[in-house]
């Protein structure tokens, strides 16, 4: 008991720790479980582990809930793959999907077959495990190091749809390992059962999905059982799939999650949105439990071999996956090189690796199975991977793109929290001037109407903390926070100074402050602070008119706010080079030929 709630406490402080020091979660995650695993019995009277995975799950158990875990994680990752957004992505990305993956598992299959001597199988199965990089990892270090939009465009969308691609194409190599007859590999029979567990997962897998599909879509059940059937249903078919055909579980949960990704079922984004929570718990636990299970013995194995493998994937195979991908793609120099060196493995490759090592090292026919010993390397080897990618791509990328010339300009899009007809209406006038948007709201009808009028909304609580992993902020460079909710205003600005600056956040005054006049106003208020929530809902109202007034200095902006005082709402100047500045308290640089945009304020 103290055991597990010990990981479940320090999971929940890794993801934390993650937070403040901008990396990637699973960092923390695997170093704090070596630390009270393998590496506490260096520093423990007794020489034993703090906590190991074993004494808390042992045998059948462990491997039940490992594998639920990763079935869950894979579930996820499938719901991130939408076939039309393959169909419709830039040549390099769809290039880096298919030809990347092909050149990444080939090459380092090969290269761990050559320099470590390990058994073929055993050596592609690495290779297909290392192919993931995976949004958990990306997301981050893309945040940190705001690249330009070519370079953030590919890596985000690589990071989300390699997932479920490489997560199938590692339970294929391995549902074929499992499929060989000891001392017989490659026979008939062999394909046979391989193309058995295949198929039993594609129709278990298809079929789970489109029951669920009729479940959500004719609304069966209660509103707030829909997430915890989804979760049976989906653990249901995987239990029942390894119960039929074993290995086929995880092509089970992956086939479901990509087909009702692609069904454009609105309960579906409700349901995704679930995850988030207990993705969170499950992978706290999962990779503290898992790294605390690794022997001191398996991490000697790795020497001089295995750090040469990880330069060779580093600094030879991702380049040339890169490259070859990225031909005639229109990509500078510089962003190759930059893309090619941001390639951190994540959480479904140390998930799936766990789950495979556990099972290989656990199989009843171990004593007649020639590349046991060399699985045992397998764990070890992928978190090398993914530690030292994740640590030194990671701490580099904000010098390398620095280096490269490759951050982009301060991007001047504006993310309104609160999608209502008087966000619509100033959102929609904006984009005429080709100023980027963004609405978010947890109102389903304002988001509705939003995507009514053609406008880019995010469905949620921009509030929790992991709504920023979902959030696409490549040119978002603003906050407008102007909910009917004074302190939901502050807490956004607050909440998004550290990403956006003190001068990019602001927020509409409250009936309060305006109504105290003998306090001076906050400088981060939208339309200079002079009107509130209420009144500027009365004004789209009544007569909604935008207009703009063309303004060659900041004197000759300054006279025209005297001038028209209480007689227009100042939104904010685009000037000709796409620079937007807000009118607020903070002074405006002006230029020959650059607009202030407002709206008229009568209310009659």
């Amino acid at each position: 008991m103290i055991q597990l709630a010990g990981i479940l406490v320090l999971g929940i402080f890794a993801q934390w720790l993650a937070w403040k020091i901008k990396l990637p979660a699973i960092l923390p995650l695997i170093i704090i479980g070596l630390l009270i695993g393998p590496l506490s019995t260096f520093f423990t009277p007794s020489g034993d582990k703090l906590i190991d995975g074993d004494s808390i799950f042992s045998g059948e158990l462990l491997f039940s809930f490992v594998s639920l875990s990763v079935g869950i994680i894979l579930f996820e990752g499938g719901l991130t793959l939408k076939i039309k957004e393959i169909r419709t992505l830039a040549a390099a990305l769809r290039n880096l999907l298919t030809v990347g993956v092909v050149i990444t598992f080939l090459c380092s299959g090969f290269a761990a077959y050559f320099l470590l001597g390990i058994d073929v199988r055993i050596a592609f199965l690495f290779a297909a495990l290392i192919i993931v990089t995976g949004p958990t990892v990306i997301g981050p270090i893309l945040r940190n190091v705001k690249p330009n939009s070519n370079i953030n465009t590919i890596l985000k969308w690589e990071g989300i749809l390699i997932d479920p691609i490489g997560a199938l194409i590692a339970v294929l190599v391995f549902g074929f390992i499992k499929a060989t007859d000891p001392g017989a590999a490659y026979t008939l029979t062999a394909l046979k059962e391989f193309f058995i567990t295949i198929s039993t997962g594609v129709f278990i897998g298809a079929g789970s999905a489109f029951f669920l599909y009729f479940l959500l879509s004719k609304n069966r059940m209660a509103t707030y059982l829909r997430n915890v059937v989804a979760l049976a249903v989906v653990i249901l078919a995987f239990s029942l799939s390894e119960l039929l055909m074993h290995e086929s579980g995880l092509i089970v949960v992956t086939i479901m999650g990509i087909i009702l990704a692609n069904l454009d079922l609105e309960e579906i984004k409700k349901v995704f949105s679930f995850k988030e929570d207990i993705s969170l718990i499950l992978v706290s636990v999962l990779f503290i439990l898992l790294s605390s299970r690794i022997e001191m013995a398996q991490i000697s194995q790795l020497g001089l071999e295995s750090l040469l493998l990880f330069l060779v994937v580093v600094l030879v195979i991702r380049p040339l996956s890169v490259f070859i991908s990225t031909i005639k793609s229109g990509l500078s120099f510089r962003e190759k090189i930059f893309i090619s060196w941001i390639g951190p493995r994540g959480i479904v490759a140390a998930a799936v690796a766990s789950l495979f090592s556990l099972e290989l090292l656990n199989d009843p026919r171990n004593g007649n199975l020639d590349y046991i010993q060399d699985s045992e390397m397998l764990l070890p080897l992928v978190f090398l991977v993914i530690v030292g990618t994740v640590v030194i791509q990671g701490s580099s990328a904000k010098f390398v793109a620095k280096l490269l010339k490759v951050e982009r300009e301060m991007p001047q899009g504006i993310l309104f929290i609160g999608a209502h007809e008087a966000a619509r209406f100033i959102a929609s006038h904006l984009i005429k001037y080709e100023i980027p948007v963004l609405l978010a709201d947890t109102s389903a009808t304002n988001i509705a109407e939003s995507r009514a009028v053609g406008l880019p909304v995010f469905e949620g609580n921009i509030l929790r903390d992991y709504s920023i992993e979902d959030l696409d902020l490549t040119n978002i460079g603003k906050l407008f926070a102007f909910t009917p909710n004074a302190e939901v205003n502050s807490l956004a600005c607050k909440k998004f100074r550290n990403d956006l600056g003190d001068e990019s956040v602001f927020r509409i005054i409250s009936k309060r402050e305006l109504e105290i006049t003998s306090l001076d106003n906050p400088k981060n208020l939208l339309f200079d602070g002079g009107i509130d929530y209420n009144l500027l809902i009365q004004v789209i109202r009544k007569n909604p008119q935008f207009k703009e007034e063309v303004v060659n200095s900041s004197a000759e902006l300054e006279d025209f706010l005297v001038l028209q005082k209480n007689k227009i709402i100042p939104v904010c100047v685009k000037s000709v080079n796409t620079r937007v500045g807000i009118i607020s308290g903070f002074n405006i640089k002006v230029a020959t030929g650059d607009k202030l945009l407002y709206i008229e304020a009568k209310t009659s």
